[in-house]
């Protein structure tokens, strides 16, 4: 599906301006600037109950201006206002379903499973994708082919939008990759073909918190991941966020895959570094 157009969206919500509200993303031409197509992109949502967060990151994601885009929200089963919005924007969504999983693991890996694209992501639904993003991203696949995931800058913001601090990925060789607490990256400005989540996919259900770490650390064990060189996306901070409200047991979790990893090493660093402080 090529993007809507600003115009074609339902209008925005009362006193909400700029992007992806009163503003989106040029159209671009359906071909590369070397004269080949732009490769599809997948994007899924997995959702629950986040009303406040979840229009701005479906509009981000439209207004793309995207020649190839599949987009798929799984919502387990809100009972705010998620599928009202959903609903709004259901004749541009290539899928969407509202019903109750096993969680956001199970959500992202039941939304891949519809997915026919050549780069994949997910989006939660508190997070957005700035201006282009897509495009970048498509511009580092073209010229990477021995990368198997991409990864860009994150702008952190509060629940009103106030920007707290850009993330940029650092190191993205493997290891550094499992050095999560001193390596950090955002999960909302990651990319992987096709090939990868084929070859290291379904997401691990039973991790609730470090599943993207997982998958990062087995992807890096055979493709590169490679660094892009423009803001990609925005996280929300808020305090309903679960990596916000659970940080002991995310912090349990990561270790937990360190281990699984081979990275003991790193897990005993943290941890003596935890009882210094």
């Amino acid at each position: 599906m090529r993007c809507p157009s600003l115009a074609e969206l339902p209008n925005p919500p009362h006193k909400r301006t700029g992007w992806p509200w009163t503003e989106g993303s040029p159209h671009f031409r359906d071909t590369t600037p070397n004269g080949g197509f732009w490769p599809r992109a997948s994007i899924v949502t997995p959702s629950l109950n986040q009303g406040l967060f979840i229009e701005e990151t479906i509009r981000s994601v439209l207004l793309q201006g995207y020649p190839d885009l599949e987009y798929i929200v799984i919502d387990g089963g809100s009972t705010d206002d998620s599928v009202e919005i959903i609903k709004k924007y259901e004749k541009w969504l290539t899928f969407w379903v509202s019903e109750r999983d096993r969680g956001q693991s199970h959500a992202v890996n039941k939304g891949f499973s519809k997915a026919s694209g050549e780069i994949y992501s997910w989006l939660n639904s508190d997070d957005y994708l700035m201006p282009n993003a897509l495009r970048n991203v498509a511009l580092a696949y073209k010229a990477s082919a021995e990368g198997g995931a991409w990864c860009g800058g994150c702008l952190r913001v509060d629940s009103n939008g106030k920007i707290l601090r850009k993330i940029w990925p650092n190191r993205l060789a493997s290891k550094a990759i499992a050095d999560w607490p001193r390596n950090n990256y955002a999960q909302s400005a990651c990319f992987f073909s096709k090939e990868a989540w084929r070859k290291y996919g379904p997401l691990d259900e039973d991790l609730c918190y470090a599943m993207d770490l997982d998958l990062w650390i087995k992807i890096t064990q055979t493709f590169s991941m490679v660094k892009v060189n423009s803001l990609l996306s925005v996280d929300h901070v808020h305090e309903k966020a679960k990596t916000q409200r659970d940080r002991a047991l995310m912090y349990a979790e990561i270790f937990l895959v360190q281990m699984r990893h081979g990275y003991r090493s790193l897990v005993i660093q943290d941890i003596s570094k935890a009882r210094e402080d």
